[in-house]
């Protein structure tokens, strides 16, 4: 400290830099969230491009050019999409022709539903006949929620066309340019310093890479596992209702229980006694936390490394500002500041909070 400095004056300034902190955190997060279309298909583009990074190097080592390399990879990658696309929208389109004798289930279960609530709600007016009257203009707010619904809904299919239509370029690009892009990101650093950056873009590039090849394993494992469960319970669309189980495990923890709701919804208009809904809850919870538990740790933890809390707190937060595709990046986005922290001195003590 200088003979011109106060202890007051210090304090001063930590505050104003804390506060600037503060200040760019809030920044970036409101980006996050208003430029959500953009920024959630960058985040695919990037986990795309390093998924298909080792099927371009291995067609560049037998001599062929790494742009054309680049393209016949995402060509593969879009013309499996397209295959997959094709066969779940086949199968919804099934699921839909059979649709009305699941919506009169529903509805019978939804009116039973709100009967209950009725009577509790006329208990409760008895109790306190004021309060009750006033609940009756509530019924005007009804158009605003369905406007907003819609809209929501408008919203999400532009955020869809958007990363539909420019996820293929954007993968082609970072695959075709990987070195051109490689350096210029290490030049966006001071030299003394690249090493670290290196290092650090080496370590997120095996983080990523590992992550998304363990968890497409993991889903598929999960697909096949529980299409051929329900297809011993013989329910209606086994594999329909599979494929939905085994992409709502990539969502962790919530992802177990998410998967019950449509297997519920088939079984609705198959069964009545409980047994069969625990059944298929026990079953599914069986399946999922195999997959988490045994398979994932041996494909996915061993890089990933992220503890129990970390995973929760990502879960809340990134699925708050974007929904479920925050649910689905919540863990790279976490495992990316995870590596980060550990190459970096002064955030070294949050990677270790973040570590398992």
């Amino acid at each position: 400290m200088s003979a011109t400095q106060t202890p007051s004056s210090i304090v001063r300034f930590t505050s104003s830099s804390f506060s600037m902190r503060v200040i760019a955190a809030a920044i970036i997060l409101l980006f996050f969230y208003y430029a959500a279309g953009v920024v959630i298909t960058l985040l695919f583009s990037i986990l795309l491009a390093y998924f298909l990074d080792p099927a371009v190097e291995f067609l560049e080592r037998l001599r062929l050019p790494r742009t054309l390399g680049a393209m016949i990879m995402v060509l593969i990658l879009t013309a499996t999409l397209v295959a997959v696309g094709y066969e779940l929208w086949a199968r919804t389109g099934d699921f839909a022709a059979d649709w009305p004798k699941y919506s009169g289930v529903l509805q019978h279960a939804a009116s039973a539903i709100e009967g209950k609530i009725r009577g509790i709600e006329g208990q409760v007016s008895n109790i306190a006949p004021e309060q009750g009257a006033s609940s009756a203009p509530l019924a005007s707010a009804e158009p605003s929620i369905v406007r907003t619904l819609i809209l929501r809904g408008i919203g999400s299919l532009y955020a869809l066309f958007l990363e539909v239509t420019f996820m293929p370029f954007l993968v082609f690009f970072m695959l075709a340019q990987k070195r051109q892009v490689w350096h210029g990101t290490l030049q966006l650093f001071p030299a003394s310093r690249r090493t670290q950056v290196k290092e650090t873009l080496e370590d997120l590039r095996d983080v990523l890479r590992d992550y998304l090849a363990g968890m497409t394993v993991v889903t598929l494992l999960v697909i096949a596992a529980s299409s051929f469960f329900f297809w011993m319970l013989d329910m209606d669309f086994p594999i329909l209702t599979g494929m939905v189980s085994g992409l709502l495990n990539m969502v962790p923890y919530i992802g177990a229980v998410l998967a019950w709701l449509p297997a519920f919804l088939i079984a609705l208009a198959k069964w009545k006694t409980i047994g069969k809904f625990v059944l298929i809850a026990v079953g599914l919870t069986t399946i999922h936390i195999l997959a988490i538990n045994l398979v994932a740790p041996q494909l996915v933890g061993k890089r990933v490394r992220l503890n129990a809390v970390a995973i929760t707190i990502a879960l809340l937060f990134w699925g708050w500002v974007w929904g479920g595709m925050g649910l689905v990046l919540a863990i790279p986005i976490t495992a990316s500041l995870r590596v980060v922290c550990d190459h970096t001195e002064s955030w070294k003590p949050i990677g270790r909070w973040l570590s398992d």
